[in-house]
């Protein structure tokens, strides 16, 4: 018996925050996106199985790395910084290779010498990703970053305000209603427990992304991207 196609696609914007990875999931039927509660799962593993599966899901998480020490940037994060200009390129973070991953927090900043203590406390989410990730969930999950689809959501045009600021949490707002109508209500509600309002812009703009994916009108960053040796894109999507 063939199974019957669903008439909407279920996609998903996931960030991470504090107590693990904040899930944004939605409906999209023709263009129109129907968000859903927010919530949060504490492992990698248990979004990657979630239930319903996600026909496209945009994640804020590295997908692609270096084996060994190749600088603080992958081409993919030199080109999201170029994209998203000055002052928002200072969120978009180095990426360290296997080799670093795989080692002690004392460890990572001897093998990366770039990597600050900040980086270091973001070992927990870049290693999850680097375990539980693999070449076929490639086929819909992608790597993307919230400033680069902010930056997407306004015309290609940067922003230079803060989501940690009123006026930078405003102006995403604005865009969010704008270019995905509805989901302001559900972006604007009490976060669930270990995230917070940020992690929730963050995850409205990822669900942007998500629904490019889906209608296969992403850009790819670079255009033509390398793949590591375990067979993944080292990329970021837009």
């Amino acid at each position: 018996m063939v199974a019957k196609k669903l008439p909407y696609k279920n996609i998903a914007g996931i960030a991470s925050c504090p107590a693990g990875w904040l899930v944004l999931p939605a409906r999209l039927a023709s263009i129109t996106v129907s968000a859903e509660d927010a919530f949060v799962l504490r492992k990698l593993v248990d979004v990657l199985d979630f239930r319903p599966t996600f026909d496209a899901a945009a994640i804020d998480a590295p997908m692609g790395l270096f084996d060994a020490p190749s600088g603080q940037y992958r081409p993919c994060d030199r080109d999201a910084r170029d994209y998203v200009g000055w002052p928002r390129m200072v969120a978009i973070n180095g990426t360290p290779s296997r080799a670093a991953i795989g080692a002690s927090n004392r460890e990572v900043m001897e093998i990366e010498s770039w990597m600050t203590k900040h980086d270091v406390r973001r070992m927990r989410w870049v290693r999850e990703a680097a375990r539980e990730l693999q070449p076929y969930h490639s086929r819909s999950f992608f790597s993307a970053h919230p400033d680069v689809s902010f930056t997407a959501m306004n015309s290609d045009e940067p922003l230079a305000t803060s989501p940690h600021h009123e006026d930078g949490r405003l102006e995403r707002l604005e865009l969010i209603r704008e270019r995905l109508p509805g989901v302001d209500d559900v972006v604007t509600r009490t976060p669930p427990d270990g995230a917070g309002g940020v992690h929730m812009l963050h995850a409205a703009a990822l669900l942007f992304t998500a629904r490019r994916a889906a209608g296969r009108g992403i850009s790819r960053m670079p255009l033509d991207p390398m793949w590591d040796d375990t067979g993944i894109r080292m990329e970021i999507v837009r």
